[in-house]
């Protein structure tokens, strides 16, 4: 396995991702297997989120780290869609309003149709909750889930002070010794062009972080989608940095941000599309390889998240190991 460096860190170029699944007993028993399976081929980096499997993700990723040990894996979580504890044995609606309604966490005016929220409070209540979750008394990255969807219903500054008062509330867990970073994990806001009402300013949002947390502030990672098929965090130019447009890893690489890359494999998309031309001129004749290979092979990428709950598939994604990663010369020939 090779790794990364990370503020003192090294962390695995290849991370698992804990996104889809059924509710049930046996994808529970396939991620755990899955994941401690990737501890023991040297995978440290795992990803979930409260609303994943409606916190039964979180759940067994605790499980895997009081197994292997806490101290083997880098969790990374996420808040910001309101959630639901599938095994609370109550209904949703009830757990809303005991949970978030009546306690005052959320005002639903704020809301989004898709059940996104930003707030202090809101965001306190699932990281705590998320501990909980994984049995675990710290986070290594805590992610603001999607916070671009805010911005299909709220003015920009408003959406600031949201930021910032999220950003607050994390330096606190911080220096709780709760948590040690944290950061953005969007879909849309990084790949989009500048102007787009969704787009994320990178330098902007770190300058609400030196607000709240100085010059020493924790916001050090992202996490966006890239692929095959959404190669614009490389590709686009939609960032500035000193007056140059430069594109989102571009300007991670600069500012001192470490990168998550999702949807490495396009969601399973890339299967049976990769055109027989790029297999060759990357000498890998299995789609699912070629596209990691695209993925780790970029500049800038930190380390590269892929949905896994099947030891079998964990299996053949880590074949590419066994392979170099391309030059940085023979990658950006890709692009000419």
């Amino acid at each position: 396995m090779r790794y990364k460096d990370f503020e003192g860190y090294r962390l695995s170029e290849i991370g698992i991702g804990t996104y889809l699944g059924e509710l049930d007993d046996e994808t529970d028993r396939r991620y755990f297997e899955t994941i401690k399976l990737g501890v023991e081929k040297g995978i440290n980096v795992v990803d979930t989120a409260i609303n994943y499997r409606y916190m039964k993700s979180e759940r067994v990723v605790g499980r895997v780290a009081e197994e292997v040990g806490r101290d083997r894996l880098f969790i990374s979580t996420k808040g910001g869609y309101v959630p639901f504890d599938a095994d609370a044995g109550e209904d949703p609606k009830v757990f809303f309003e005991e949970n978030f309604l009546k306690t005052g966490l959320i005002d639903p005016n704020e809301m989004t149709p898709q059940g996104h929220y930003l707030g202090g409070g809101f965001i306190e209540w699932c990281f705590e909750k998320s501990l909980d979750n994984i049995k675990t008394d710290y986070v290594d990255v805590y992610f603001i889930h999607n916070p671009e969807e805010q911005l299909l219903f709220t003015e920009k500054e408003r959406f600031y002070d949201k930021l910032r008062e999220c950003f607050g509330v994390l330096e606190t867990k911080v220096r709780e010794g709760k948590l040690r970073f944290y950061g953005l994990a969007t879909w849309h806001g990084f790949r989009i062009p500048r102007g787009a009402r969704q787009h994320l300013d990178l330098a902007d949002i770190l300058e609400i972080a030196k607000e709240v947390g100085g010059e020493g502030h924790h916001f050090r990672v992202i996490q966006l989608p890239y692929n095959l098929g959404m190669h614009e965090a490389f590709s686009l130019k939609n960032q500035r940095i000193d007056g140059m447009e430069v594109s989102t890893l571009e300007a991670c690489s600069r500012l001192g941000i470490y990168v998550y890359t999702s949807a490495s494999l396009y969601q399973g998309n890339v299967i049976g599309r990769v055109p027989q031309q790029l297999k060759e001129r990357f000498g890998l004749e299995s789609d699912v390889l070629v596209a990691l290979q695209f993925v780790r092979s970029t500049p800038g990428v930190g380390t590269a998240l892929v949905g896994m709950s099947r030891p079998e598939h964990l299996e053949e994604n880590l074949k590419i190991e066994e392979v170099e990663p391309l030059r940085e010369e023979e990658f950006l020939s890709l692009f000419k």
